[in-house]
């Protein structure tokens, strides 16, 4: 195994962190990409990133925290890469430790009893003189409604299932295509069943303690209630730790097996003083990150093997699991070069911060998530940008004014803060948020964690808004004190809150804060939340700020057109059209003489006609969605499921709108009340009464709840909704006759994070995207 990630603090001390006693100290790892491929964000997201921000967080609270990654080197992967790049393994990846930790472990076992010879039948190829493992093994998946033809022999990619080998139909070798035959091999079980006692009273114990994700808690439960199977821990390859018993020495051990031993053989090569952090559980919580594939190794393999030892093993206390994220129209695959890697976004002009952004924002914690380029730029341009960004550069733009228009770059005095009512209110939100922050994070809900750090920015931006701090500065200086001092305490709290997210992003705000140096804390030396309740206190008076700088960015659509269409396909159609594009530019620099260039463009015959122009396209951009407030509902006098309303659209008047909501939404709940209305509709009288416009609800699949679509409350009334790469004018009035509204309409929906979606664009805003409260996967209409 390959040590990729060492503590910062350690890698700049030159020191070893270990378990302090009487201190809270946090063992956390990550699934091991394996070497065959540059991750992809799917990758990413489900185990490294996560792992990562979880590590920060315990360090912004001053937790004793090490954070243990690396690469899975052994294996059909990293032989199958070897032989693709025409070397052998070793030159790949080579390391010691790992093999010392496994046959350790392994005698152990042994010497225990938990382990038994077993026959197994194994596909093997006449053609590459070879057994053939798992991975070297594919064809069509055996289960019913699957039937997936580049299913791999110990797993399904399209339905998750787990595979033996000879269960596939029309199994083919992977290096030369032949048909295996099947053969007897021998190999060694770990003898789960006997097991299974022990590791059900871990489960009990820890998945309440350690507040198990669910997902990894069903895939647990369901290996459990179908009984635990002998699981082989060897395999007939050449690359891998070797098994150190004479009857089994041309064999390695199996991924089951030594793959999670890799966070103790890392460990090992951070310090040689591991034992400190693996065989410590009183004083050490474990928290493990991966995708659900990996569950069974983390919640049944592992935690088996080290009970068997009888050793005093810190066990996991805590998992986080996600489920899938999807790419666009398919799904990302690392063995197909399917999707955007870790290489490809670091190559793009897209700053780290907003990667990161987006793919926590998107993180699959239930169910599985989709990246679309489109969802990336509005979650850049309408969170980070318009929210984030607009909210620390007013602020420290205003202080950077010269005086007599600013405070000189110099944060001022404010006395009077705790008597400042708009202040102490904000402070009383700031500091609800802060403590529902702190939950999401202890829980590893990241992406709850995340949102709720968000909402601290836009109670900035409203908090800017509601004091109109460019007035108070003419006409009471001592209150614009307060809200400038106050507003620059919350700049550097979301550097605080958003360091785990987004390291880059607090770097560069500290920076222009002068406090490039500074170690962001959220905690004081007793790890109390104290400090942030007054924000004016944060920052002290007369400290001098940096020079503001725009924080992000704009995505154009033309950005987003170009990278949609450069990572389209596989890595290797990729690479095959760069090869054809080189070749083109080639030839366009290669003068060949061509007689028919001098011939003119043959003109129409006379009296040809043209074709008319077609029908306008039916695109999204031709319905006018507005950001309404409805001013004014009573019930209709002649209907006792109709509302009107009286919506101001941004008019000279208010619209007449006529809803069928009354059995759904009450009557208070619809007063004063921000929504999205279709606005170009033909104007139509319901019973009696002329309705002007459409208020835009979804519901639930089976129509017995509704919900309306409401706009940030930040944004203006009359703004009109938009989506992403639409920008076209919308009709006057949309004619019924063509269908328009229909047609678009079947489109509209609602994401399982209760986003409002035309197909998978966002109902976007200048302060963000449009939300319902509860339905997920529902329909608008």
């Amino acid at each position: 195994m390959a040590d990729l990630h060492k503590n910062g603090d350690a890698a700049t001390e030159n020191r070893h962190i270990l378990p302090i006693p009487g201190k809270r100290n946090v063992l956390i790892t990550s699934a091991l990409p394996y070497v065959n491929n540059v991750p992809h964000l799917g990758n990413i997201i489900g185990c490294v990133l996560s792992a990562d921000v979880f590590a920060r967080y315990c360090r912004l609270r001053g937790y004793n925290t090490i954070y243990i990654c690396g690469t899975d080197e052994y294996g059909t992967a990293t032989e199958t890469k070897a032989m693709e790049e025409k070397c052998t393994p070793k030159e790949i990846c080579d390391n010691p430790e790992q093999t010392e930790a496994c046959q350790a472990i392994f005698k152990k076992l042994m010497d225990n009893n938990w382990l038994t010879e077993n026959t197994m039948q194994q596909p093997y190829c006449d053609t590459c003189e070879k057994f053939l493992a798992d991975r070297l093994v594919e064809g069509t998946c055996p289960k019913p409604n699957c039937n997936y033809d580049s299913a791999r022999g110990d797993q399904c990619e399209k339905c998750g299932n787990l595979l033996n080998p000879t269960e596939l139909k029309d199994p083919k070798c992977k290096t030369c295509q032949s048909t295996p035959r099947i053969r007897d091999t021998n190999h060694l079980f770990l003898e789960l069943p006997l097991l299974q006692d022990k590791l059900e009273e871990y489960i009990n114990k820890m998945s309440e303690a350690g507040s198990w994700s669910q997902n990894a808690i069903q895939v647990t439960n369901g290996w459990l209630k179908e009984g635990l199977r002998s699981r082989c821990i060897t395999r007939d390859l050449k690359w891998g730790v070797p098994v150190p018993h004479e009857k089994f020495k041309d064999k390695v051990f199996y991924v089951w097996y030594d793959a999670p031993i890799g966070y103790i053989s890392i460990t090992a090569c951070y310090t040689p003083e591991w034992e400190k952090w693996w065989k410590n559980p009183e004083d050490v919580e474990l928290y493990q990150f991966m995708g659900k594939d990996n569950v069974p190794f983390h919640t049944v393999m592992f935690p088996s093997t080290l009970l068997g030892t009888g050793e005093n093993w810190t066990l996991m206390k805590s998992i986080s699991v996600t489920e899938y994220l999807n790419y666009e129209a398919g799904k990302f695959s690392k063995s197909k070069g399917i999707g955007v890697f870790g290489n490809d976004a670091k190559d793009t002009s897209i700053p780290v911060e907003v990667w990161r952004y987006y793919l926590l924002t998107n993180r699959p914690e239930v169910s599985d998530t989709l990246f679309t380029w489109a969802d990336l730029q509005a979650k850049l341009n309408s969170e980070l940008l318009s929210n984030l960004g607009n909210f620390v550069n007013r602020v420290l733009s205003f202080i950077a004014k010269p005086s007599g228009q600013g405070y000189g770059s110099v944060i001022p005095d404010a006395p009077q803060a705790e008597a400042h009512s708009l202040t102490k209110a904000l402070a009383e939100k700031v500091g609800k948020h802060v403590e529902q922050y702190v939950e999401a994070m202890e829980k590893v809900k990241l992406k709850q964690g995340l949102k709720t750090a968000m909402a601290v920015s836009s109670e900035g931006n409203a908090y800017l808004q509601e004091s109109q701090f460019w007035k108070l500065y003419k006409e009471d200086q001592s209150a614009c004190a307060v809200v400038m001092r106050t507003a620059a305490g919350l700049v550097y709290l979301l550097a605080c809150l958003l360091e785990p997210f987004m390291p880059s992003f607090s770097l560069e705000v500290l920076k222009q804060l002068n406090m490039p140096q500074l170690q962001v804390s959220l905690s004081d030396e007793n790890g109390n939340l104290e400090k942030i309740r007054k924000l004016w206190d944060i920052l002290p008076a007369g400290h001098s700020i940096g020079k503001p700088e725009p924080l992000f960015k704009e995505l154009k659509d033309e950005e987003v057109e170009f990278y949609r269409d450069k990572f389209a396909g596989s890595q290797a159609d990729r690479a095959l059209k760069a090869a054809a594009e080189k070749t083109a530019e080639q030839l366009k620099k290669t003068k060949i003489s061509d007689k028919s260039e001098k011939k003119k463009a043959a003109k129409p015959a006379a009296g040809s006609k043209t074709k008319s122009s077609p029908e306008a396209e039916i695109t999204i951009a031709r319905l006018d969605i507005r950001v309404g407030l409805i001013t004014k509902v009573q019930k209709h006098p002649d209907a006792d499921s109709l509302y009107v309303e009286e919506i101001d659209v941004g008019e000279a008047t208010p619209r007449t709108v006529v809803s069928g909501l009354v059995n759904y939404i009450p009557i208070e709940d619809m007063q004063n009340r921000k929504v999205c209305v279709l606005c170009n509709l033909k104007p139509a009288s319901m019973r009696g009464i002329k309705s002007h416009a459409m208020v835009l609800a979804a519901s639930n699949s089976e129509h017995t709840k509704v919900e309306l679509v409401e706009p940030p409350k930040e944004a203006p009334v009359g703004e009109r909704v938009k989506f992403s790469g639409f920008d076209g004018e919308p009709d006057e009035v949309l004619n019924p006759k063509k269908k328009v509204w229909e047609t678009l309409q079947v489109d509209l929906n609602t994401d399982s994070n209760l986003v409002a979606r035309f197909k998978d664009l966002p109902f976007t805003t200048s302060a963000g995207i449009c939300k319902v409260s509860s339905i997920s996967n529902g329909t608008i209409k």
